[in-house]
């Protein structure tokens, strides 16, 4: 062998060192790419019209996050449940009555935080001229709402405490999109919605109950909450946080000045935009909602509590009425696993 192969076939020390420099550099190129990819987050929203659309529409969470935020909007719970599931989206917005299924069902999320306190901002309403004034009256009659969804529970609670057996009502399972398409043919009698859809039915229609109504009478509350994949949550624990703050925010913006929130200000304009309502009842339609504040979701009434707070509680009521109706098929003993009230504490 020549002294030049030879000095070809082994590097020097020296030219040993540069090309473990350019591999080191090389594999943190790689490293710092694949972190920056992982730096990306799909958050399923429904069209419930809350304070944080405004942060959704000013880009708030990237901002303090740097993070790629893609937002997709799913036509109900049931939807967002699934996407949940498949790794579709990491985090979701959805009522008590989807997530209790869902941890019923074994699918592995997290509760939050609580965006809403449904109290009158759900409602169950009667078509102009359809001679329903009662829940009586529904014998016989069709309702459009989305299955799964906290309306799906709250009406068979309604139904069940009039003593109206649900499966003499014709029961159809309608996104709130096909309710207001129904609605407008005729195709159905009553609905139990949100808004937007709730303010553009209640045009034609009346009040037979609300939510709240319903709570107060049975004792059997609901609430509409965010909740993550507890694999996305396992490594992104900061984002998280940063998360929990913009909510935080939003609501604090919404409440400190309600008057402010008017059909013009550029807040509304972005629930409307992200919603699909109508700029003009944005505002009436907040003030259906009761937002809880983080020191209170992170106490043990709400989020802190364990299998005692209002959270476990309501998750474990609503479970055990859906498997009476045959929608899951068990109850977990404790629902607190499905909640976690670390980032909302920390928030403190």
């Amino acid at each position: 062998m020549s002294p030049s192969f030879r000095s070809q076939a082994r590097p020097t020390r020296q030219r040993r060192s540069v090309l473990q420099a350019g591999a080191a550099l090389l594999a943190a190129t790689l490293a710092g790419g694949a972190a920056a990819q992982a730096r990306e987050v799909v958050i399923g929203y429904q069209d419930m019209v809350v304070p944080w659309r405004y942060a959704q529409e000013t880009g708030e969470l990237e901002k303090r996050t740097g993070y790629k935020v893609t937002y997709r909007k799913l036509g109900s719970g049931a939807e967002v449940v699934r996407a949940l599931a498949s790794g579709a989206i990491q985090i979701g917005e959805a009522g008590s009555s989807p997530f209790a299924a869902a941890l019923s069902q074994g699918v592995p999320i997290e509760v939050f935080w609580i965006l809403d306190d449904i109290h009158d901002a759900e409602a169950l309403v009667a078509r102009n001229g359809s001679g329903i004034g009662t829940l009586a009256d529904l014998k016989g009659r069709k309702i459009g709402l989305p299955f799964v969804s906290t309306t799906h529970f709250h009406a068979l609670v309604a139904l069940q405490d009039a003593g109206v057996d649900p499966r003499a009502v014709q029961i159809l399972n309608l996104r709130p999109p096909e309710i207001l398409a129904a609605w407008e043919r005729g195709d159905i009698d009553a609905t139990f919605v949100w808004d937007p859809a709730l303010a553009k039915v209640k045009q034609s229609g009346r009040v037979i109950a609300t939510s709240g109504q319903i709570a107060a009478r049975t004792g059997k509350a609901t609430f509409d909450a965010l909740a993550v994949s507890k694999s996305f949550a396992r490594e992104h624990d900061a984002f998280l946080a940063r998360f929990v703050q913009v909510l935080a925010d939003a609501d604090r913006a919404y409440t400190a000045d309600k008057g402010g929130w008017t059909a013009a200000s550029p807040q509304v304009q972005a629930v409307a935009k992200w919603t699909g309502a109508e700029a003009a009842s944005v505002p009436a339609s907040l003030a259906l909602y009761a937002f809880v504040p983080p020191a209170e979701q992170a106490g043990p009434r709400w989020l802190g509590g364990g299998k005692a707070s209002v959270v476990a509680q309501s998750l474990a009521a609503t479970a055990a009425f859906l498997k009476e109706q045959g929608t899951v098929h068990s109850v977990l003993p404790d629902y607190s696993v499905g909640v976690n009230p670390a980032w909302v504490q920390r928030a403190q």
